[in-house]
């Protein structure tokens, strides 16, 4: 199992991409953290979800 957003889910060996994508995330807008290490953008790509992964994803919002 893979906990995204405090959820779990049965992805593992799917692509972050993909699976970004894939749930209407816009990637350019977007911080993923993996086992509390921050990915950089360019890297969503080629990130293979694991078995235990821990996954934030965090959008940017404006307002005030």
């Amino acid at each position: 199992m893979v906990m995204i957003n405090g959820e779990e889910k049965e992805i593992a060996g799917k692509n972050l991409l993909e699976y970004l994508k894939e749930n209407g995330f816009n990637p350019e807008h977007l911080v993923v953290e993996r086992n509390f290490e921050i990915i950089p953008k360019e890297q969503f790509g080629s990130v293979t979800i694991q078995d235990e992964d821990v996954i934030e994803v965090l959008r940017f919002v404006g307002g005030g």
